[in-house]
């Protein structure tokens, strides 16, 4: 960065003008019919500086103008011009000009800016943050909590589209999901709009559970969701899998226990037109499989015929892997419906989770076992690495199919401690397919 800021460290309010410097170049005086081909004969002295010109008005006259040399060449003799240059302005030039550029605040980016006040002995620039919509979300670590109204009012001036900065107070709430968060600057409006797998999205940031980096996950899963598909989502939030789900033309059961992601969900139903294929729930997972089983059961009047869900999405990292004892003998009532039906598939589990195991896929099946008593089929299991979370945790999604000892089993599973990342039992369990970056 040739032109930086003026040094400002320490600074915990924002003062603009301060933030101002000025810089003198030398330009060549061209005719202004010449000025594009002078500038191709010389082009390795020019001025060439990001969101500068190389070339300005001449305030002596209205038919030159001045084309900005180097900003190491500080003398009009031209001493570290190259000899090809300035045989060309000798012979093109009609004189040499001292030019004088101002900068000020809204040159720098907010990187620069913040470089200049944040003190040198720390580690870093907290300029990178999540848009969520209108919001930028941030988590500033505790050594720039001094800085952190400057810092958010910087970012605040330099997005255009960002109309609020927040920073997250503490770690996720554990039952409903949502982080504690402050306002650094902006507006006071926590409602965002999101566009997302072709549908829009609205909620209140400051309630309910919302990940932006989680993008190209919610599109890897609602790829494997056919037309006519019955998918149902125990953790569904304000609805990133559920939504676009249904709009493909699946038929959704979703739910999720934080009384506002069900309110917005359902008034994202609303805002996406969709009408007849979405049933939206808000009560205990665990409870909501049954019931969503159970429902899903009368609403088809199946009688002898075995149809079920296609797939059980469950995005809950933290503890998702804990709730999979709810499939236990969920089906157990239908045993002989399903074994007259030829014993038809079993429904699809995506369950994310995290892990810290060098050995994740081995890791995640054990912890599957211990949550459902029974192990599955690692032939057919796929554990696809989402991202990295931590330096040493890693978040998965892991994919198998129901089987029948879990799901007609005659006995629940009482588990008193619970399932620990890299902690499983000392089952024997094949490897599942991974992915080659959870190598």
């Amino acid at each position: 960065m040739p032109f930086p800021p003026p040094a400002q460290k320490g600074m915990t309010q924002l003062n603009r003008e301060v933030f101002k410097r000025v810089i003198s170049v030398y330009g060549v005086r061209i005719p202004a019919t010449k000025v594009m081909s002078f500038q191709k004969q010389i082009r390795g002295d020019l001025f060439n500086q990001p969101k500068l010109k190389n070339v300005v008005d001449d305030n002596d006259s209205k038919e030159t103008r001045l084309v900005l040399l180097r900003s190491d060449v500080q003398s009009a003799d031209l001493e570290n011009v190259s000899d090809e240059s300035k045989k060309v302005i000798e012979t093109e030039g009609l004189g040499i000009a001292k030019h004088t550029i101002e900068l000020t605040y809204d040159y720098w980016t907010s990187d620069e800016i913040l470089r200049a006040i944040i003190p040198e002995e720390l580690p870093e620039v907290p300029s990178a943050f999540t848009a969520v919509g209108h919001i930028a979300h941030m988590n500033l670590r505790e050594e720039y909590l001094p800085w952190k109204k400057v810092i958010g009012q910087v970012i605040l001036d330099k997005n255009k589209t960002i109309k609020t900065v927040v920073n997250k107070l503490d770690a996720i709430d554990t039952t409903f999901r949502f982080f504690k968060m402050e306002i650094l600057a902006g507006d006071d409006n926590m409602i965002a709009e999101v566009k997302e797998s072709g549908c829009r999205f609205r909620f209140d940031f400051s309630q309910v559970y919302w990940n932006s980096r989680l993008h190209t996950e919610h599109d890897r899963l609602i790829k494997q969701f056919a037309k006519n598909d019955y998918v149902c989502d125990i953790f569904a939030g304000v609805g990133p899998f559920a939504l676009p789900a249904a709009k493909k033309g699946a038929n959704v059961y979703a739910n999720d226990l934080n009384p506002v992601s069900y309110k917005w969900m359902v008034e994202n139903i609303r805002l996406n037109k969709i009408k007849n294929n979405f049933r939206p729930y808000n009560m205990d997972g665990r409870e909501f499989i049954k019931q969503a089983v159970n429902d899903l059961d009368q609403a088809l009047n199946t009688g002898d015929t075995w149809k079920t869900f296609d797939h059980f999405v469950m995005n809950l990292p933290a503890t998702g892997l804990e709730f999979l004892d709810a499939f236990r003998g969920v089906y157990r009532t239908k045993k002989d419906v399903y074994e007259k039906s030829g014993s038809p598939k079993l429904p699809l589990v995506h369950c994310h989770c995290f892990s810290k195991s060098p050995t994740p896929n081995i890791d995640i099946l054990e912890r599957i076992q211990m949550a459902t008593g029974e192990p599955v089929d690692a032939e057919s299991s796929y554990v696809h690495w989402v991202r990295k979370v931590a330096p040493n945790k890693d978040m998965y999604c892991v994919s198998f199919r129901l089987t029948p000892d879990i799901v007609f089993a005659e006995s629940s599973i009482k588990r008193k401690e619970p399932i620990l990342e890299g902690g499983g039992s000392a089952v024997e369990t094949k490897k599942p397919k991974i992915d080659d970056k959870a190598q």
